[in-house]
């Protein structure tokens, strides 16, 4: 199967997707060549750790990493059902899922971006034939270009980090540089 990668800006500018993809991955490699072969103190300036005001600081890995280059690459850590102040949303898949998708929504607006950036998602969820149908209902309503959507991947698992945790949703963005 072949998967075509578009970005925003191709809709105005034929011919411009795999040009971007081309140099987003090229800032990728660059960004990990950097990573294993230059000094932590060189690093800083193209990589940038963040935890958002309006999300929970965890402990234990950061909740946005952004690589600046010719694009800016974003990952953003696993996002579940839970607010800024680590309460699960009520209403199970549903409400978990809209929690998921407004803490997306602020992470990437930490770093200027929104769900048109988005080009990977992957997501993690306990019972796929119980709350999919529901989770792409939520999913769909925050991707309002439906000819750019993200390349996305759906998995089943039998336990995420927390028991109470009906799904968790992983992303990467592609950017434009920071002016």
């Amino acid at each position: 199967m072949t998967t075509e990668c578009t970005s925003s800006s191709s809709v105005n500018e034929p011919g411009r997707s795999r040009r971007d993809v081309v140099a987003a991955a090229v800032t990728l490699a660059a960004a990990a060549g950097a990573v294993t072969s230059t000094p932590a103190a060189a690093q800083t300036a193209s990589v940038r750790h963040n935890n958002p005001q309006g999300m929970a600081s965890p402990p234990t890995y950061s909740q946005v990493v952004e690589v600046n280059g010719p694009h800016r690459i974003v990952f953003l850590a696993g996002q579940t059902g839970q607010d800024a102040n680590g309460k699960l949303a009520p209403g199970g898949i549903s409400g978990q899922a809209k929690q998921v998708m407004e803490n997306i929504k602020t992470a990437l607006a930490s770093v200027g971006g929104g769900f048109e950036h988005i080009v990977k998602l992957n997501t993690y969820m306990l019972n796929i034939d119980r709350d999919g149908p529901a989770y792409r209902e939520v999913r769909t309503s925050y991707f309002s270009n439906k000819s750019t959507l993200p390349a996305s991947t759906l998995l089943q698992v039998s336990r995420l980090a927390n028991p109470d945790y009906l799904l968790e949703v992983e992303v990467l963005a592609i950017l434009p540089p920071k002016a």
